[in-house]
C-alpha cells in the first residue's frame, strides 16, 4: 500500500497510559515491532518507542475479548483473520473531539465559504457545495459544520450542499451516525446554534442531545481509510482534516497533503489542527491564517 494514512480521523493518545511492572501478557520486542509495522503499513500510523505502552494497554483488551493468552498467539491471528486488522486499528485509537473545537475554523468556514454561498442563492460555480470532515471521530465537527450550514442557509433543500464524514474507525462511525451526544456534550455549543439539539432524557446519567434531523440529512457518514484508493471523484469546497496528521511520518504526511490538495476546488480551503503545520510549503496552498490553508488557482 502506497503511504498515505489513516482517516479517518482517530488520533492516538497524546497521555501515555502508565507501564506496569508486572504484564498480564507477555509482550516481546517483536510483538511491538510486528504491531507497529502492521499500523503503518495498514493505516499510516508511526508508532515510536514511546508507544509501546499504549500499544500493550490497547491491544490487551483485543486479547482478553478474544480469550487469548498471548500477543504471539494475537499476531498469528491477525495474519489469519483480515478483519481483525480493523479491530486491531480500532483498538490503538482514540477519538477526541467537541462541538466547535478550534472555533476560529467554524468562523471563517461560515465568513468565507457558507455565506457567500448563501448570498448567492446557492448559485456558486456548479450550483453546489461539498465539505469533508477527513477524520471525523464520533461526529462532533461534521455536525458543527452542518449547523452552520443550517443556521447561514435559510431553505437548505433547495440547495446542492453535502458533507462527507469519513474514518476509519467502525465503532465512531456507528456512533456519529447516530447523532446522539451525553448533554455535557451541549456545553461546547454557542447560543445561536441551540435550536439544532434537542434535549432528551432525565437530568443526571440518562440526559443526552440528539441531532436535528434535517441537520443530520447534510451528512453521509463513510468507513475511509486514507491509505486506500479514495472513491469520489469530485472537488471540494473545504476539508477539514485536524488533529490526525500530527501522528504521521513526514513522507507519508506530505503525500496526504498534496491528495487534499489535487482533491480541493481553486480557492477552496484546507482547515488543519492547531498543533499541525505543513512540512514547508506547497505550491498549491497559501497560510491564510491560523492552520487555514486556501488552494491556488
Amino acid at each position: 500500500m502506497s503511504p498515505v494514512n489513516r482517516g479517518a480521523a482517530a488520533a492516538l493518545m497524546v497521555q501515555e497510559p502508565a507501564a506496569s511492572s508486572a504484564h498480564e501478557f507477555s509482550f516481546l520486542e517483536e510483538d511491538f515491532r510486528h504491531l507497529a509495522r502492521l499500523a503503518y503499513e495498514y493505516a499510516g500510523i508511526a508508532l515510536a518507542d514511546n508507544k509501546r505502552n499504549l500499544v500493550y494497554s490497547r491491544v490487551s483488551r483485543r486479547l482478553r475479548a478474544l480469550r487469548m493468552n498471548s500477543f504471539s498467539e494475537y499476531r498469528e491471528f491477525l495474519a489469519e483473520d483480515a478483519k481483525e486488522i480493523e479491530s486491531f486499528i480500532n483498538s490503538i485509537s482514540t477519538n477526541h473531539t467537541r462541538f466547535f473545537r478550534e472555533a476560529h475554523h467554524f468562523q471563517h468556514f461560515r465568513t468565507h465559504v457558507v455565506l457567500p454561498f448563501a448570498q448567492s442563492g446557492g448559485r456558486n460555480v456548479g450550483g453546489r457545495l461539498r465539505v469533508w470532515s477527513a477524520g471525523c471521530s464520533s461526529g462532533e465537527e461534521p455536525y458543527t459544520i452542518a449547523v452552520v450550514l443550517k443556521r447561514e442557509i435559510n431553505d437548505l433543500s433547495g440547495c446542492d450542499v453535502r458533507i462527507l464524514a469519513t474514518d476509519i474507525d467502525t465503532d465512531v462511525l456507528s456512533r456519529a451516525a447516530r447523532g446522539e451526544f451525553m448533554a455535557t456534550a451541549f456545553d461546547e455549543v454557542p447560543k445561536p446554534y441551540h435550536s439544532f439539539f434537542k434535549a432528551e432524557g432525565s437530568k443526571g446519567t440518562g440526559a443526552k442531545v440528539v441531532m436535528d434531523k434535517e441537520v443530520k440529512a447534510l451528512i453521509t457518514f463513510r468507513r475511509l481509510n486514507l491509505m486506500e484508493p479514495w472513491p469520489f471523484h469530485g472537488k471540494f469546497d473545504a476539508i477539514y482534516c485536524r488533529n490526525v496528521m500530527i501522528y504521521f511520518d513526514a513522507a507519508t504526511k506530505s503525500t496526504l497533503v498534496e491528495r487534499f490538495t489535487q482533491k480541493l476546488k481553486p480557492g477552496g480551503w484546507l482547515y488543519i489542527g492547531h498543533s499541525e503545520s505543513l512540512i514547508g510549503s506547497h505550491p498549491g496552498l497559501q497560510l491564510v491564517g491560523r492552520t487555514i490553508y486556501q488552494r491556488t488557482a
